[in-house]
């Protein structure tokens, strides 16, 4: 079966080398004049660019020319490329959350232009603005055929402005060449734009995507020709220093903490094409707080890495098996360590160096070093985290990766137990894209080596995705080992075999008031090759969702499932509960209701509610988020989520609360103060979390943090902190 299907997979990536049709195309002339970034198009120089129109509709046509027209012109220099648009409206009632960088684009009006510098069509760089001159830049990986492959944590420095006119708007933008990768004497870069426009519910982009893919796919991209070839690029030596000032007071172990501590990144570029990074002593403390989540299961939840020093190139890292299975790096395993308690706490990095980029147009290379401290008092060991990961393009838009992954102390603990000495990962992975995205897959073959432990230890699986306007399919295989480890991965749980089969029809009216409705069964189940391959849980899912015109959804589920518990579990995670016993199955049903209204709104909202059987009892829940802006200066929302759970006597029930209220205010665009409150009855844990930001130059920023935490039965303070907080971008 595996032989078969990697045949279908090889088949499939050869026909996606098949040329297509003439892809649009245009030209950016070369200038030595001087263009300030206002917003306003009036210099003389713009008038001999070649201007690029003729947008497609996306939303909620996908096959008509777009109905407001944008025109983007562009020029370039030995330092910058400069873009001038005038994109057309219905007049000037424009949507925005706030004022602040890196906005989301739902909901929101905005511009986007996209850049796959080494036309590999596998990674690009993503430049927006909306109408008040807002920017954001972003990072497209693996071709951006996942909602995942769209990271907003990239920061980089470019100027940008707007204007806003009666029923139009003008933009602004010079990008430093030093800003992109790319190989030096490139002629050529692969681009597209795509662009949302609230007031007449219309989405459209330059080169025409199907609604049956993402908006910003890297298979949907024309050319943009540069007038004579680029140079090399010049990037300076970046040096990020911070200086933080920290008083903490911990209530419950009665403990006060004052400190001030220094340290740094730098980024250093080699050649065109190569990143450096270097970090010493590095502080996270700018960064916002972890969403908390309610977990009723018995796995671990993953959540998003937002640190700067991991960001960029992380899909280089990070891609590597499956995401939600077997992940072979998770960078959030570094500088987080486990206490004599068994809790998650802050294990400091020392230092720590990041290679990553292009060796050649097809070859990327990614190497990392990070050196974690020890810690005597909760016998944590100062380990060696060590990454090298290499990928290679094939075919249009398919490539191979291999990578090796050590974890290791090279100092000797009396309470580091020999199994625990060193984690080694070896793997090695086919991913698959064809040239219209129609069909992706991936095939990943990983082997971890512990102390005495060398056999087995597998992490194989598979997947296949057929994505088109009226079907998608998608099958999925995986098995992990019950003795496979990744140290620094996201392996959920070990000793399965995983079988997934989706078959999805989707339906486009030609009238009404639905754009689009669709039907799909969804069967998940494991096994144990441990115990025989018993099945231990499986889940079938039946689906229908609508997506309104207006961009309002809704979807109905229907879900019959099945858990067999090896150990005992208490599902409401609460203190003294009696947990429920092992060696036993459950079977359980339940129906799930969905709503989300139109995000333009000032005023949105959506609820997802579901009722049904669990474990050996029942369960009620509700949860979703409002958000009301005051654009553009305030944007508040609120995120709840409640679990009714009933178990029979003597097992535990529950009523588990999880209420995040958030408000957001920019003063300006460079001075913004946020506050969110997490209210955790299962976490038994009342948050603050307040932070005032003022960005006195690009990408350097003064914070004053605010931490508050309360037990929430006895609302007693827990720990509370005060943080001062500085950082300079510093060009050298």
């Amino acid at each position: 079966m595996a032989k078969a299907l990697s045949t279908l997979i090889f088949l499939v990536a050869t026909l996606s080398v098949f040329p297509q049709k003439e892809r649009k195309s245009f030209t950016v002339k070369y200038i030595t004049e001087t263009i300030i970034a206002d917003g306003v198009l009036d210099e003389p120089i713009w008038k001999i660019a070649e201007s690029v129109g003729e947008f497609w509709e996306y939303f909620p046509l996908d096959s008509i020319q777009a109905r407001k027209q944008s025109q983007i012109k562009m020029l370039y220099d030995d330092k910058n490329l400069y873009i001038g648009i005038e994109a057309h409206s219905s007049g000037k009632n424009y949507a925005t959350q706030s004022l602040k960088r890196d906005f989301r684009g739902s909901g929101s009006d905005s511009f986007s232009l996209v850049f796959d510098t080494f036309s590999d069509g596998m990674n690009a760089f993503l430049f927006g603005i909306n109408p008040y001159g807002v920017r954001r830049e972003a990072l497209i990986s693996n071709g951006g055929t996942r909602r995942e492959d769209f990271n907003l944590s990239w920061d980089v420095k470019w100027k940008g402005e707007a204007k806003i006119h009666e029923d139009y708007f003008t933009i602004e933008m010079i990008i430093p060449l030093t800003s992109l990768k790319f190989k030096e004497g490139a002629t050529k870069w692969r681009f597209n734009s795509y662009r949302i426009e609230t007031q007449s519910n219309e989405r459209s982009s330059w080169t025409r995507v199907p609604q049956n893919q993402l908006i910003y796919n890297l298979a949907f991209m024309g050319d943009m020709m540069f007038e004579k070839p680029l140079g090399r690029s010049r990037t300076p030596l970046a040096i990020i220093p911070y200086v933080n000032a920290l008083s903490e007071k911990d209530f419950e172990n009665v403990e006060s903490t004052n400190k001030i501590t220094f340290g740094g990144d730098s980024k250093i570029s080699i050649g065109n094409t190569l990143n450096l990074d270097v970090t010493i002593n590095p502080d996270f403390s700018q960064v916002e707080v972890d969403d908390q989540v309610t977990n009723l299961t018995r796995f671990e939840v993953s959540l998003p890495e937002k640190r700067q020093f991991f960001i960029d190139n992380n899909d280089l890292f990070a891609s590597f098996g499956d995401q939600r299975d077997a992940s072979a790096f998770f960078s959030r395993r570094i500088g987080i360590a486990t206490d004599t308690a068994d809790n998650a706490i802050e294990n400091r990095i020392i230092g720590g160096i990041r290679l990553s980029g292009k060796l050649t147009k097809d070859l990327r290379v990614g190497l990392l070093n990070i050196q974690t401290a020890e810690d005597l008092d909760n016998e944590i060991a100062s380990n060696n985290n060590t990454m090298l990961a290499l990928q290679q393009r094939v075919f249009s838009r398919s490539n191979i990766g291999i990578f090796l992954i050590n974890k290791q102390s090279f100092k000797d603990y009396d309470f580091v137990e020999r199994e625990d000495e060193y984690n080694r990962l070896l793997g090695i992975d086919y991913n698959l894209a064809s040239r219209d995205n129609t069909w992706t897959g991936q095939l990943f073959t990983h082997k971890s080596f512990q102390p005495d432990d060398n056999v087995g230890n597998w992490a194989i699986g598979s997947n296949l995705r057929y994505n088109s306007r009226k079907f998608n399919l998608y099958l999925k295989g995986v098995f992990v080992d019950q003795d496979f480890r990744s140290d620094l991965g996201f392996v959920r749980r070990t000793d399965i075999l995983k079988s997934i089969v989706s078959l999805e029809r989707v339906f486009w009216p030609k009238k009404g008031t639905i754009q689009n409705h669709s039907l799909q069964f969804l069967p998940i189940v494991f096994w144990s090759p441990s115990r025989d391959f018993k099945t231990t849980d499986y889940d079938f899912f039946t689906r229908y969702q609508v997506q309104f015109n207006n961009q309002s959804q809704a979807g109905f589920e229907l879900a019959n499932s099945f858990t067999y518990l090896f150990e005992t579990f208490d599902p409401t995670d609460m203190d003294g509960a009696t947990p429920l016993p092992a060696d036993q199955g459950y079977h359980y049903n339940s129906v799930q209701l969905s709503y989300q209204s139109d995000l333009r709104k000032l005023f949105s909202y959506a609820t997802e509610t579901s009722i049904g059987r669990f474990f050996n009892g029942n369960r009620f829940s509700v949860e979703g988020m409002m958000t009301l802006r005051f654009q553009p200066k305030a944007f508040l929302s609120v995120i709840y989520n409640y679990d009714r759970i009933n178990l029979p006597t003597p097992y535990s029930s529950a009523d588990i609360w999880l209420i995040s209220p958030k408000i957001d205010i920019t003063f300006s665009k460079s001075l913004f103060w946020s506050t969110l409150v997490q209210y955790s009855n299962q976490r038994d844990n009342l948050g603050i979390n307040s932070r005032l930001q003022w960005r006195f130059a690009p990408l350097s920023d003064l914070f004053i943090v605010y931490n508050d935490n309360y037990f929430v039965n006895s609302f007693q303070p827990r720990i509370r902190s005060i943080n001062l907080k500085f950082t300079y971008w510093l060009n050298i």
